[in-house]
């Protein structure tokens, strides 16, 4: 038997949001497509491969929020690459054209070069290869 699944919530946990796509009719607005909480077609996905990065930016990690007592996701609560390649498949099924990679910094997570390969070989329904995108802070480049 195959290791069990984990459970990836694809909707916010706020009530009003998981109200409105459960009482969306996806097959009448768009058959083949996840819609977004705004019933349009989600054509792009955001995949963040790791809390960690190696700056502390006060946008995205301010010092009352990141301080020295706070405690980053342990390695195994990632997602595996294999995951990950599993979940954007599905995500291209509904619709999805374009994955971008995002952190935390998504180059502080080790081996990021085969997650890129690997989701580089995926295409669309229509054979287009899907586009493939990193948002990073540009430092270990």
């Amino acid at each position: 038997m195959n290791a069990p699944f984990r459970i990836i919530p694809v909707v916010s946990a706020q009530p009003s949001v998981a109200v409105e796509y459960r009482a969306l009719d996806v097959e009448r607005d768009h058959a083949d497509t996840l819609p977004d909480s705004l019933r349009r077609p989600l054509h792009d996905l955001r995949i963040s491969v790791t809390d960690r990065c190696n700056l502390r930016c006060t946008y995205c990690m301010p010092r009352e929020v990141f301080n020295d007592s706070h405690a980053f996701l342990p390695r195994s609560a990632l997602l595996t690459f294999e995951e990950i390649e599993r979940l954007a498949r599905l995500f291209i099924r509904l619709g999805v054209k374009k994955i971008r990679l995002t952190g935390g910094e998504p180059l502080l997570r080790h081996g990021i070069e085969q997650l890129v390969e690997k989701l580089a070989r995926l295409q669309t329904a229509t054979g287009e290869p899907v586009e493939i995108a990193l948002t990073t802070n540009g430092v270990i480049l």
